[in-house]
């Protein structure tokens, strides 16, 4: 039987990548209505990127799209191979929250430090996340 707390984590991504999702809409939208940009003005994304004034919140739409990848990974594998417990349940969480934080910053005040030490907090959580699957799955 499949332990299904470790989806919990991914649903909470996916609500974010949602979150961020409608503000990217709502910040193209409102952009190109004060700018009166026409859709086939901006047929590529280097084309939109240089009309548009802020493109925080697509930026953060496509890094939701990178590491996170590795993450919904993780958690099927630790779903599939019996290995939910406190540990990766708690580097799931850990890594959710890392990511919220990072969105957060980098569609709000964007400091690029505080960004950074976000993603990187996230990274060190996802790849300790990974060791501890490896360990349990090859070493034990």
């Amino acid at each position: 039987m499949v332990d299904a707390r470790i989806f919990g984590p991914a649903f909470a991504m996916v609500g974010l990548t949602a979150i961020v999702m409608l503000r990217m809409l709502f910040e193209r939208t409102r952009q190109m209505q004060a700018g009166s940009i026409r859709f086939r003005d901006i047929p590529s994304g280097s084309q939109m990127a240089a009309r548009f004034a802020d493109t925080r919140a697509a930026d953060n739409y496509r890094n939701l799209f990178e590491m996170p990848v590795l993450f919904y990974l993780a958690l099927l594998v630790a779903a599939s191979t019996g290995l939910v417990g406190p540990l990766s349940l708690g580097l799931a969480w850990a890594y959710v929250a890392l990511r919220c934080v990072h969105s957060a910053i980098h569609c709000g005040y964007n400091r690029v430090m505080h960004r950074f030490y976000a993603f990187l907090g996230s990274n060190i959580v996802l790849w300790s996340l990974w060791g501890w699957l490896g360990w349990r799955l090859y070493a034990a």
